[in-house]
């Protein structure tokens, strides 16, 4: 049986990483075959794994964490800025092409069909997916082109979480002002 729980922010750094450390964790203890999954992240922090590629610190140790051995499925693209608008995208743990920001976009279709297959290739392994998103799901002008909140979330079926951070001041209105933002 296919299965997955999402977490969303109202905000880039309000812990969704650590919240899917945790709840990964939590759920592998109790003896579900569970796997993180983030299907894009923009990060200059990243582990080489088995084959020499490349996946986002932050799911090599959500991996770790939960006893599994980290995949380039759990991260199938990941942006490292390189300055000058210019972003190295790395498709399934190598690089692909290096792009500028604007023409990114042009690619969202062929980079939706990597995360679809590294989705497909988790489920022949686990059961459950805890599945971390980027950013806000709010963001209206990316609506189009998003391929890591709720496009996921939809294409799964997958219920959301979504969290603040009250330290930032103003979460209520963060977490509302999201939901409201975020087609249903």
């Amino acid at each position: 049986m296919k299965c997955s729980l999402m977490i969303q922010g109202t905000a880039s750094f309000v812990g969704k990483t650590v919240f899917t450390l945790a709840i990964g964790r939590i759920l592998s203890k109790k003896g579900y075959r569970v796997a993180p999954f983030k299907s894009q992240n923009m990060s200059l922090n990243s582990r080489v794994i088995q084959d020499h590629r490349e996946i986002a610190w932050a799911q090599y140790f959500q991996a770790l964490s939960i006893g599994e051995e980290p995949s380039f499925h759990m991260n199938p693209i990941l942006l490292k800025p390189i300055g000058n608008k210019k972003t190295q995208v790395i498709v399934h743990g190598r690089q692909w092409k290096i792009l500028d920001y604007k023409d990114y976009y042009k690619y969202h279709d062929y980079l939706w069909t990597k995360v679809v297959e590294s989705i497909e290739e988790l489920y022949k392994k686990y059961d459950l997916l805890i599945i971390e998103g980027a950013g806000s799901p709010a963001e209206i002008n990316l609506y189009k082109y998003e391929i890591v909140n709720m496009r996921v979330a939809s294409y799964l079926n997958s219920p959301v979480l979504l969290i603040g951070d009250i330290e930032r001041g103003g979460v209520f209105a963060s977490l509302w002002g999201t939901w409201s933002l975020v087609e249903h």
